[in-house]
């Protein structure tokens, strides 16, 4: 089952990439104290995540901000390479591109995404979630293909 709004979010270790490699970052280091958007989806470097749902948010990261959201995530089960390279490739930088490469905050959240008939495993689903100091205030899952739902103007409509 998912988490929902005013649940915590789950506590554990990602990764990012950092000048010396993957670098370990707490989901603590992410969210306390903090307003934080953090968009989720299925793979780096695929066509609906590299086209559509990473550059609506690399667009509007300033409005974003501006809005009083002090850190806009993107979170993949992907490794931290990947994660940085995809970055790099989009012109992220804006964004906290995050490795879940393990699955393991995607698995607490209750949002993994069987892909094993893609030949990508397990995976997470396309989401995106408001959270404020550690607490999930909005919760905007996709129920089918596309980007809507967790899309950066949906995201903006609710700041």
């Amino acid at each position: 089952m998912a988490l929902g709004n005013g649940d915590a979010v789950p506590s554990c270790t990602l990764s990012i990439m950092g000048d010396k490699g993957p670098t370990p970052l707490t989901t603590a280091d992410i969210f306390d104290g903090k307003r934080v958007v953090l968009f989720a989806l299925p793979g780096a470097f695929t066509p609906g995540c590299s086209m559509t749902h990473l550059p609506g948010y690399v667009a509007n990261a300033d409005k974003i901000k501006a809005a009083g959201v002090d850190s806009i995530v993107c979170l993949s089960v992907n490794d931290a390479f990947v994660m940085g390279a995809w970055g790099e490739a989009q012109n992220a930088s804006e964004i906290l591109m995050v490795a879940d490469g393990n699955g393991e905050f995607t698995e607490a959240m209750g949002l993994t995404l069987d892909a094993t008939g893609f030949g990508m495993g397990m995976r997470s689903q396309r989401y995106a979630i408001l959270v404020d100091n550690g607490v999930i205030t909005q919760l905007n899952v996709e129920t089918g293909p596309g980007v809507e739902a967790s899309s950066a103007e949906t995201m903006m409509a609710l700041l």
